[in-house]
């Protein structure tokens, strides 16, 4: 492995879900200076707490102590970084400390999986979209937003990255579990109702959800094909909920 894939997260649909919700909520509200520390401290946070899980979980499981070790340096690295950038933001903004303790309980959730070593967990994907989706309330806030401005774009991401999380799944690690395609299929069946109560716009994309849902499990595509397929769904998620603001 790199240095550079030693230091940086390979779960690249987490990038989607970690950049999306930010950005709708940047471009939703008044985007300011502010927003690029906070972005970055966003993303540091991923990679600080990723390392972290990993440490957790190889110190309990591995034979080979250097496994876990190898996860230390980037620990400290990143959370201190996360450390300098972010404590003046919180100076700065003092409000942002009850978006922290909003997202740690999650972050708990997801680390307790980790040293389990469940993060494959259906239920532990779905816990990380919250904090995640939850980034968008927290970005607008810091633009001048309110929390309830950006209520209905946050429940749409949340629709669409928890049901990118069950698709994946029963695309991947449980194509040959009929249960994973009917409860994909079921879910984005209600969701596309959800959203057609929210947006008919924003129905459009999840109406394309559905039918990926339905028709792609089986027909053996590349675990690249599906996550160019699902960046393309997040890109096109992004321009229909900054399309409709205002």
């Amino acid at each position: 492995m790199s240095r550079r894939g030693r230091w940086i997260p390979d779960q690249h649909g987490a990038w989607a879900m970690l950049v999306v919700p930010f950005a709708a909520g940047t471009f939703l509200g008044d985007p300011s200076w502010l927003h690029l520390p906070l972005f970055v401290c966003w993303l540091l946070a991923y990679v600080t707490a990723f390392h972290l899980q990993q440490y957790v979980r190889l110190r309990r499981l591995s034979r080979n102590p250097r496994a876990a070790g190898r996860h230390v340096r980037p620990l400290i690295t990143f959370g201190a970084v996360l450390a300098v950038v972010g404590v003046p933001l919180l100076v700065l903004r003092p409000w942002l400390l009850v978006a922290v303790a909003a997202a740690l309980p999650f972050c708990a959730v997801n680390t307790l999986y980790a040293l389990r070593n469940r993060e494959r967990a259906l239920v532990n994907g779905l816990v990380a979209v919250v904090p995640a989706c939850g980034a968008l309330l927290m970005a607008l806030r810091l633009g001048g937003g309110s929390l309830g401005d950006g209520a209905t774009a946050c429940a749409a991401c949340l629709l669409y990255f928890a049901g990118t999380v069950l698709h994946v799944k029963a695309m991947i690690r449980e194509r040959r579990n009929p249960r994973y395609l009917y409860g994909s299929v079921a879910y984005h069946a209600v969701a596309l109702v959800c959203v057609l109560l929210m947006n008919p716009l924003w129905a459009v994309l999840f109406a394309f959800c559905l039918l990926r849902a339905a028709f792609l499990p089986g027909r053996g595509l590349r675990v690249k094909a599906v996550g160019l397929i699902e960046l393309g769904c997040s890109a096109v998620l992004l321009a229909l909920l900054l399309g409709s603001a205002g």
